[in-house]
C-alpha cells in the first residue's frame, strides 16, 4: 500500500504520512506533482492512503471511485435528534443511560458508537473495536478530527476510544460484569440499498459470521444486556439466542437482545 499527501502538504500531514505508513507497512512516496491515478500506475500498486489536512482517505483500486474517509452520515441525524431529546430506536430498546460504558465490538464507520456516545455523556465511555488495520486507522484519524458544527456531537467523537482488535479476544480478557452494553452489528452479506454511504467501506469489511463464542463472552462481560442488528428477515437472532425486538416495518433492519439482567 502506498501512503502519501495532498499535492502541497503541510509538515504535520507529512509527518503523519510518514508515521501511518510504518504503522500500516505502507510505502511513503511524495507526491512530486503525481497525480493519484500516476502514482498508483507507477508503483504498480492497488491500495492508496492519502493524508489531507483534516482526513484520511483511502483508495481501493482505481482513484476515480469513492474513496473510503470517516464522516457520521445518517449517525448524525440520529445525533442531532438525541440532542433534541427525541427517542432513538437502539438507545431505547438497550436501556443505555448517561454514565454507562459500552463495548461496540464491530465498529466500522463508529456510527453506532457515535450514537452511543452521545448517550452516555462525558461520564460514560464507549470502546470501539474494528479488526481491519486499514479500516481502523481511517475511521480513528477521521473520529479526532472531523468537524460536524455541532459541538456535542464532535466532543462525542472524540470521546471514541478505537481499538484495533478480534473482539472475540478482547471480550475474553474482561472481567465479568465489567460493562453495561455489548453491541454487535456485523457486516450485512448482501448490500441494503439505502446504505450506499457505506459502499466503500464493504472492500476492507469483516464478513466473519458472528460466533457464540463471542456472543457468550459478551453475555458473561456485560451488565444490561447484549444487542444484535441484523437484517430483518435474517436467521442470526435464533441461531445465537437473541430474542427478536419490534421495529417499524418499513425498516430493513432490526434489533436482538439479551437482557443479562433478567436472566433472559
Amino acid at each position: 500500500m502506498i501512503v502519501t499527501t495532498a499535492a502541497k502538504p503541510s509538515e504535520t500531514s507529512l509527518a503523519k504520512a510518514r508515521a501511518l505508513a510504518e504503522e500500516l507497512s505502507g510505502r511513503f512516496l511524495l507526491r512530486r506533482g503525481r497525480t493519484l491515478s500516476q502514482l498508483i500506475d507507477d508503483n504498480k500498486e492497488s491500495r492508496l492512503l492519502v493524508v489531507l489536512e483534516n482526513e484520511v482517505r483511502f483508495y481501493e483500486g482505481a482513484t476515480s471511485e469513492q474513496p473510503l474517509y470517516y464522516h457520521p452520515s445518517m449517525a448524525f441525524v440520529r445525533v442531532k435528534r438525541l440532542l433534541r431529546g427525541e427517542p432513538d430506536p437502539l438507545i431505547e430498546l438497550s436501556g443505555c443511560e448517561p454514565g454507562d460504558s459500552v463495548v461496540d465490538c464491530t465498529a466500522g464507520m463508529c456510527a453506532d458508537s457515535l450514537v452511543f456516545s452521545v448517550a452516555v455523556g462525558s461520564q460514560g465511555s464507549v470502546t470501539a473495536l474494528e479488526s481491519e488495520p486499514v479500516l481502523y486507522t481511517v475511521i480513528r484519524e477521521g473520529l479526532q478530527s472531523y468537524e460536524s458544527g455541532v459541538p456535542e456531537a464532535n466532543e462525542a467523537m472524540r470521546r471514541i476510544a478505537m481499538k484495533l482488535a478480534n473482539h472475540t479476544e478482547y471480550l475474553s480478557s474482561l472481567p465479568d460484569n465489567s460493562v453495561d452494553i455489548v453491541y454487535f452489528d456485523p457486516m450485512f452479506q448482501e448490500a441494503i440499498e439505502e446504505s450506499s454511504a457505506i459502499g466503500p467501506l464493504r472492500a476492507l469489511a469483516n464478513y466473519n459470521p458472528l460466533s457464540c463464542e463471542a456472543v457468550e463472552q459478551a453475555k458473561r462481560v456485560a451488565r444490561k444486556c447484549v444487542m444484535l442488528k441484523e437484517q430483518k428477515d435474517c436467521t442470526e437472532f435464533e441461531r445465537l439466542g437473541f430474542t427478536r425486538c419490534k421495529t417499524k416495518k418499513t425498516s430493513k433492519i432490526t434489533y436482538g437482545v439479551i437482557r443479562v439482567d433478567a436472566g433472559q
